[in-house]
């Protein structure tokens, strides 16, 4: 079942394809949209991050909380 909140395709190509949703060229900050990721382009060079989405940044600080504890205990 589709969401009806969810926008069109055309609607995400727009937002991905507008600079001004892009910071310094290569970090994705869009707060309408509310995909954590996205594929890139071409698909085969993987994914792509929504930097405004809250969910992305909690995954991303335990992530990095992760590396440093284990750099911390693996000395």
């Amino acid at each position: 079942m589709k969401d009806y909140n969810e926008p069109s395709q055309e609607t995400k190509n727009e937002w991905e394809n507008d600079p001004d949703n892009w910071i310094w060229g290569m970090f994705y900050y869009n707060p309408k949209d509310k995909r954590s990721y996205f594929p890139k382009r071409i698909k085969e060079f993987g994914w792509h991050a929504n930097y405004a989405d809250p969910n992305y940044i909690i995954i991303l600080l335990l992530l990095v909380a992760v590396i440093v504890v284990f750099i911390k205990y693996t000395r």
